[in-house]
């Protein structure tokens, strides 16, 4: 049964004073979508690791550098990163909470520049798939994916690079000090990325707070064993949101299926893991949380 009489510092509203020596690691740099998250669920001014990988993020969070961090999960429009669900799996990390912010894109270089000016577009291959009808318009402009939106703005910024643009956010070019050439560039408008907040330990959330759960099954292959796992689910009202599968590198033609699920009462919840944990041949949950969904 769950622990309830515990609540970590983000959900009990701290004062300054608790909020000393917090640090938060990040994917990027200042200016970067994750740095705009982490001043949106903590604090304006919270301190952040910058990390320019996952894998180096989840390796902050590991080695005790950061307190937690923030990940991008899923795209509206790219759909989810896998990869980081299995980052947080490996790792046995609990995610104990999540963010939505809608992503605008903007294209960015040193002030007096023009679009005809620019040989190059250099950004996060994610931002640049995020953009792709409006850089087909340019096809002298040659692509060059990069780690970090915000990153490839600071670079422009700090070597003076001209002919060079990045496609970042608007925090990015003020920070920066670039000008803005095109803004908005996104090809589809409403273009939202869910961010989740990680941890080592568990969130000792009230269960009247968690709406949402985040788990991993593995089940036995043979006909029907998906198809009553799904049952389960419907029959206890939850509301699967996003079911994804990942082939096991070590059993050929095995797959993990990372699911996320919501629903009204923590009690019909705990009546499905109770199920599935006897189901399936494997049960993990990564995380439960509160649904912050627009």
């Amino acid at each position: 049964m769950r622990t309830t009489n515990k609540q970590s510092f983000y959900q009990t509203s701290p004062s300054p004073l608790e909020r000393v020596g917090v640090r938060i690691a990040i994917q990027g740099i200042k200016g970067s979508f994750h740095h705009q998250v982490a001043q949106d669920y903590f604090y304006q001014n919270v301190a952040v690791d910058e990390c320019l990988s996952f894998e180096e993020l989840v390796d902050s969070l590991m080695s005790g550098k950061s307190d937690q961090a923030v990940m991008a999960i899923e795209n509206s429009i790219a759909g989810p990163i896998i990869p980081n669900y299995a980052l947080i799996d490996k790792n046995n990390l609990h995610i104990i909470g999540e963010h939505y912010l809608d992503i605008h894109q903007n294209l960015m270089a040193l002030k007096g520049q023009k679009i005809e000016d620019i040989l190059e577009v250099h950004s996060h291959p994610m931002a640049l798939l995020q953009c792709m009808e409006f850089l087909k318009k340019h096809p002298n402009i040659k692509l060059v994916e990069d780690k970090d939106t915000a990153e490839t703005a600071r670079r422009i910024h700090e070597n003076q690079l001209k002919g060079i643009a990045a496609i970042a956010s608007k925090t990015a070019s003020e920070m920066y000090d670039l000008e803005i050439l095109a803004p908005e560039i996104q090809t589809i408008n409403n273009n939202m990325t869910r961010f989740v907040i990680i941890n080592k330990e568990d969130s000792f959330a009230d269960e009247n707070e968690i709406n949402r759960a985040s788990i991993k099954f593995e089940l036995d292959h043979k006909r029907g064993s998906l198809a009553a796992v799904l049952n389960v689910m419907s029959d206890c009202k939850l509301n699967l949101t996003k079911i994804q599968s990942l082939p096991k590198i070590e059993t050929p033609w095995k797959y993990s299926f990372f699911v996320d699920v919501t629903f009204e009462k923590y009690e019909d919840y705990a009546k499905a893991k109770a199920l599935l944990t006897i189901m399936a041949e494997y049960f993990k949950v990564l995380g439960e949380y509160k649904n912050t969904k627009p």
